[in-house]
């Protein structure tokens, strides 16, 4: 694949992404993940590690898809993704909130939200699935996932913290034990 049809691709897919990402980026994630191994070839590994990463950044978590863009073609690539995946997205919810705001408290606009609710939550979980489906290999990492899981609904530490305690005690682990 030359440079030119990798960068339109990575525009025409990342826009596509970013008009279907009902609930947040997460909700594409599934098919992103496709996307980037049948067209890019990127492992499902390499990509639950830079999802990692963009959870652990500051900022908005789906700048991992800088990443991406970076992955396939530099930083052409990189840049070609930002706006690919920002702006429609963007330009959407510019139009679409002052549509909103003008509709007013009518009974269509709360049909319109009670129907999205569930559709949101239900591509969330998904894209959650397909992270989780690469991400948890072993006895190590379901351990810390249920660990990691217990203190952020039990207490009030900070997530990042408890974030990059998993991931020292992960390494740690991993390493001493050998297991995933």
């Amino acid at each position: 694949m030359n440079h030119s049809s990798a960068l339109m691709g990575l525009a025409s897919s990342f826009a596509l992404f970013s008009l279907l990402a009902v609930g947040g980026g997460v909700s594409v994630l599934p098919e992103m993940q496709t996307v980037m191994a049948t067209r890019y070839g990127l492992s499902a590994e390499s990509f639950v590690h830079i999802y990692g990463l963009g959870q652990l950044a500051p900022g908005p978590n789906m700048l991992m898809v800088l990443v991406l863009g970076y992955h396939v073609a530099g930083l052409a690539g990189a840049f070609t993704v930002l706006i690919a995946f920002f702006t429609p997205a963007l330009i959407l919810s510019l139009v679409g909130g002052r549509l909103w705001d003008r509709v007013g408290e009518t009974p269509w606009r709360r049909a319109v939200q009670n129907a999205l609710e569930p559709i949101s939550l239900g591509l969330m979980i998904s894209g959650l699935y397909s992270i989780a489906r690469e991400a948890l290999n072993g006895p190590v990492s379901f351990g810390l996932c249920a660990l990691t899981f217990g203190l952020l609904v039990s207490t009030r530490i900070n997530p990042v913290l408890i974030m990059l305690g998993a991931s020292v005690a992960g390494v740690v682990l991993m390493k001493t034990t050998g297991l995933p």
